[in-house]
């Protein structure tokens, strides 16, 4: 009885313990949150004579709309362009490479793949000339194009590494029914693994989503026209422009931020059944 008892006093406290900290990491994780779009619909000195937690006299929207009117519409669909075209060849390119590694017995399948986790390590900013360079040479400078091969060759070392695990915990029996029925490897990886790896694919779409929509070097590097730049640019330009008109920024940053939290909010519970998928064998 006193065991039980001592026990279920440390699981009071470890939970409580535990309690305690998700709170303080959500006050930590939304008050910038709350902060920004508070501050997006106030006037240009209001936040400098009033509390910055304090909400507005008056919504102002028309820090909205002058951002809208000054180019962020482009800026937007360029984002947008680039982050469809780079995941939906990431995710193919990425779901190719890793079935043949997870399901296949070759000698080279250990040396490849630990070819590619060690491209993981590669900074990015070591290749921003070579691939600049390769940009002019090509004739890719310059446009939204030139963002979406670095884009996806430094999605594909984690796409793999992490892909390639999620597939080893298909059950092989699976394959081994479908090739009874005469299924080859091509159609059985299109019919059969792609649609098991949904979760996987899903977590990977938002990990590397978020990543390419908020890329600033490559984007920086490789685009020079405003018509051809994407969102993190736009508010290093909003920036400058409405440097000492902070609400505007704070719409720019709100609106540049809305994208991902719906696309978060819509796939949340793929995310969750990615990262948890593979856990507990049985």
């Amino acid at each position: 009885m006193d065991v039980y008892k001592k026990n279920k006093r440390k699981s009071i406290i470890a939970w409580t313990f535990a309690f305690i900290l998700a709170i303080f990491y959500l006050v930590v994780s939304f008050l910038p949150f709350v902060f920004m779009v508070l501050n997006s619909f106030k006037e240009k000195f209001e936040m400098l004579t009033k509390g910055v937690f304090q909400l507005p006299d008056t919504f102002y929207w028309s820090n909205y709309s002058e951002v809208l009117k000054g180019g962020f519409a482009n800026y937007f669909k360029n984002s947008v362009i680039v982050l469809v075209v780079s995941l939906l060849l990431l995710l193919f390119i990425s779901a190719c490479a890793s079935y043949p590694l997870a399901r296949f017995k070759f000698k080279l399948a250990q040396p490849i793949y630990a070819l590619i986790v060690a491209c993981m390590s590669i900074p990015v900013h070591i290749t921003l000339i070579p691939v600049f360079k390769m940009s002019k040479n090509t004739g890719l400078y310059d446009s939204i194009w030139a963002l979406v091969g670095p884009y996806i060759a430094f999605a594909v070392p984690v796409s793999v590494f992490i892909l390639t695990s999620f597939m080893q915990e298909i059950p092989r029996e699976i394959e081994e029914s479908a090739e009874i029925d005469g299924c080859g490897k091509i159609q059985m990886f299109f019919s059969m693994i792609l649609p098991l790896s949904k979760p996987g694919l899903a977590t990977l779409a938002i990990y590397n989503g978020v990543n390419m929509w908020n890329e600033f070097s490559f984007a920086n590097t490789l685009t020079q026209s405003a018509e051809n730049r994407t969102l993190p640019l736009a508010i290093w330009e909003f920036q400058g422009q409405y440097s000492m008109n902070t609400p505007m920024i704070m719409a720019v940053l709100t609106l540049t931020l809305l994208p991902m939290i719906i696309m978060f909010i819509i796939f949340q519970d793929k995310l969750v059944k990615g990262m948890t998928a593979g856990a507990v064998k049985g």
